[in-house]
């Protein structure tokens, strides 16, 4: 994710190595501005908390609808792959 963030702000950034930075395509260090980086850090880590929410409702809204249907718990198991 921190990675994520370099390559969000900065689309010159070809590579990030955690040693020796941000390089753009010549090889040549790109300056990252701290205070920006760790902007985007915190929305990307907020965005994943929200998909990882997004997806146990989901989910759970999932089982409830074919608990509706009548299906057992054996069945929406076995339908879910686990769920």
């Amino acid at each position: 994710m921190n990675h994520q963030a370099i390559y969000n702000l900065y689309p010159n950034v070809v590579s990030v190595d955690d040693g020796e930075g941000a390089k753009d395509k010549d090889g040549n260090p790109v300056s990252i501005v701290r205070s920006n980086y760790e902007a985007e850090v915190a929305r990307l880590q907020a965005n994943y908390e929200a998909e990882q929410i997004q997806a146990e409702t989901d989910k759970a809204s999932a089982v409830s609808k074919l608990e509706a249907l009548g299906l057992t718990d054996a069945e929406i198991k076995a339908l879910s792959g686990g769920l």
